[in-house]
């Protein structure tokens, strides 16, 4: 019904109050109030909360209190500015112009309820979810229209902005960021004995099973560096974290304490914890990445590229769009976590470069992480006891790193599960790993050339592992429920100062266990009760393990040192050269023109190749993949994802790459080893 015509009897009735004559600055304040009640249900109420739940997406920016509450302020307000302007213009146009107009508003902002809503409690997905919501939101603008009660209902949700930021402000586990309380850490008390240096890696999601090969023991031709390491100091090698999340599982290592409440990673909620207990007596020099549990009065925070309102805003931006999408996407803030490079963050290197022809072109320098390159340099004997505190997020994904230290670009909704895709994810993870492996030898190497080794207490570690296996890939419950070996159990070493020898303890490690171990070593007694045990007493009797998907909800995993997965097959043609072959058949590559001029000191190599096939070609096919001649992958054709991919392979070794012009070939590979070669586009 358009405004301004007589309704029949039977439908008349007190028209809705924007629509009043006589009162139009009143009308308008009530559409405005209705926008404002269902822009906060469709953005401010879920970004808010995702964002609430998720301090460590504001430690990891390095955001300062006055940072979030201008971001708090342009999500609840900004979002609102555009449909305001666009009323206010579209009054010169006349009552019932103003009205169509606020009806259409009504109708889109339910329609983008209705996706959220639907995507949450219900099977559909994508166009049906999208007609689903189209129908819901014109249902409820021609409601709104009829009828005064939806109006009512909207201008009293108008308080709802103001309520969700009030939630984050004072009731979320990010309010400990933006209104930290001030707290106290207990310092330790130095007893008799060395206070020896202690220097301390934590790498982040690395799987235990990773690391060693068929034997058991670490891979030293993948992994030299770990392999190194091992040979020098005690491995626990039933070592398991206590979460699969380093906001729970950090504070855990460094506290000595089981997770009891989401709560933020910050001091002010974990005032005891290594960085005081050592405090009192040793200088710390902490380099950490999505936690601040070392308060200001202990640690400078030194200033990152990847931090200030414009990085916020950018990157919630991008949660917004997998909050309102209509079809199932993790909104998760970790996906914005990086290593920034030492060359992105502007830094000079810490040490030369190796003479390794794998490095020709300076990628271990060039991509090494600016986090890691501060610690490097930090790496230095002082008269007074310190502790080299890093958390570095390695091998962690976004997976963009070949061994050799090259970066590579990728899709970044490329799937980590399904068939063929699980795959290519650990993968990826483990050529990540060969380069992580490169720095623990850069950290190795310093603390030689330094005279840091023999003194130094040196504890490397992973917060968490991972599971890789299909169908239960990722860090949930579900992962915990079928690959738990794979998620709990991580690489522990350590090497005790003057240590030469290395050896294998089997004791059932927690996490907790490393702040007891670490005093002991450094002859600190912590003023805190802790729940872990000193790896220098005796072993704790039990053999299960506590572990928490939920802080204070702990479940009971078993299963002792976990056995080595079986490794990604190898066809035997990587790494043959391939002459002429004839053709049949096309394929698609989405990154082919990435191959025509290729600047390895200045760019990304192509080393991830990914596309499609026709549908004719049946999963399961062999396709292999070559560059300027040698064949560099072989990988099967997959059931097509989202983006209609059907394909996509690795080239880790980047010795395959050459400055300038680099030829991409396809084979269609036979059952008897033959191949075609395929037609790109």
């Amino acid at each position: 019904m358009v405004e301004g015509t007589l309704a029949p009897p039977e439908h008349r009735g007190a028209p809705p109050a924007p629509t009043r004559p006589g009162r139009p600055w009143r009308a308008e304040l009530c559409r405005q109030l209705e926008v404002v009640a269902l822009v906060g249900l469709v953005v401010t109420q879920p970004l808010l909360d995702v964002l609430g739940r998720s301090p460590d997406f504001f430690l990891f920016h390095r955001a300062g209190p006055g940072d979030i509450l201008l971001l708090v302020a342009l999500i609840a307000i900004a979002p609102t500015v555009p449909f305001a302007l666009l009323g206010a213009a579209t009054l010169v146009a006349g009552r019932t112009a103003r009205a169509a107009l606020h009806t259409l508003l009504v109708g889109l902002l339910l329609a983008a309820l209705a996706v959220q809503v639907g995507r949450h409690g219900t099977p559909l997905r994508g166009v049906p979810l999208l007609r689903a919501a189209d129908r819901t939101g014109a249902a409820g603008a021609a409601a709104h229209r009829r009828w005064r009660a939806p109006g009512r209902v909207l201008r009293m949700a108008a308080l709802g902005p103001a309520v969700f930021v009030g939630l984050f402000l004072f009731a979320s586990p990010a309010s400990a960021v933006v209104l930290p309380r001030a707290h106290t850490g207990a310092a330790g008390v130095a007893g008799p004995g060395a206070h020896p240096p202690v220097v301390m890696i934590v790498l982040d999601e690395l799987p235990l099973v990773s690391l060693p090969g068929p034997d058991g023991r670490i891979d030293a031709a993948r992994y030299p560096h770990f392999a190194e390491l091992a040979q020098r100091s005690t491995w626990y090698r039933d070592a398991t974290g206590v979460s699969g999340w380093t906001p729970y599982a950090l504070p855990a290592m460094l506290t000595g304490r089981y997770p009891a409440q989401p709560i933020a990673p910050h001091y002010s909620q974990y005032p005891d914890n290594l960085f005081t207990a050592l405090g009192g007596l040793y200088d710390i020099r902490a380099e950490e990445s999505i936690t601040r549990l070392c308060p200001p009065s202990r640690c400078e925070q030194p200033a990152s590229p990847e931090q200030g309102l414009g990085v916020l805003v950018r990157e919630s931006g991008k949660l917004l769009r997998q909050v309102t999408a209509p079809v199932d996407s993790p909104v998760d803030p970790e996906h914005s976590y990086r290593e920034l490079t030492r060359a992105e963050a502007g830094l000079d290197a810490a040490e030369p470069v190796p003479a390794d022809p794998k490095f020709r072109w300076d990628n271990l320098d060039d991509n090494q992480p600016a986090r890691f390159t501060s610690f490097l340099a930090g790496l230095r004997p002082s008269t007074r006891p310190t502790l080299h505190f890093l958390h570095l997020l390695m091998p962690h994904s976004p997976w963009a790193y070949l061994p050799s230290g090259a970066h590579y670009a990728a899709p970044e909704d490329l799937p980590n599960d399904g068939t063929g895709w699980v795959d290519l994810a650990r993968q990826r993870h483990l050529a990540q790993l060969g380069y992580t492996d490169r720095l623990i030898g850069e950290t190795l190497r310093t603390l030689r050339a330094t005279g840091l080794y023999d003194k130094a207490l040196v504890l490397v570690t992973a917060d968490h592992g991972v599971s890789f296996r299909r169908d239960w890939q990722g860090r949930g419950m579900d992962a915990i429920d079928h690959a738990a070996d794979q998620v709990a159990w991580v690489p522990m070493f350590i090497k005790e100062p003057g240590q030469r020898a290395g050896r294998v303890d089997d004791r059932n490690w927690e996490h907790v266990d490393l702040l007891p171990t670490i005093a002991d070593y450094a002859h600190m007694r912590v003023p805190w009760s802790m729940e872990g045990r000193s790896a220098r007493q005796a072993p704790r009797e039990r053999a299960d393990k506590r572990f928490y998907d939920r802080p204070g909800q702990p479940v009971t995993i078993t299963g002792g040192v976990p056995s080595v997965p079986p490794a990604p097959p190898v066809s035997p043609l990587v790494g043959t050269r391939v002459g002429e072959r004839p053709g049949g058949g096309t394929a698609t590559v989405a990154n082919l023109a990435a191959f025509r001029a290729v600047d390895p000191a200045n760019s990304d190599l192509p080393a991830l190749v990914w596309g499609a096939v026709p549908a004719a070609v049946p999963d399961g096919t062999l396709l292999a993949v070559a560059v300027n001649g040698t064949i560099g992958a072989v990988v099967p054709v997959v059931p097509a994802d989202r983006a209609g991919r059907r394909f996509a392979a690795l080239l880790s070794d980047d010795r395959l790459f050459a400055a300038g012009p680099n030829r991409l070939d396809l084979y269609r590979v036979a059952a008897d080893g033959g191949l075609r070669r395929l037609t790109l586009s």
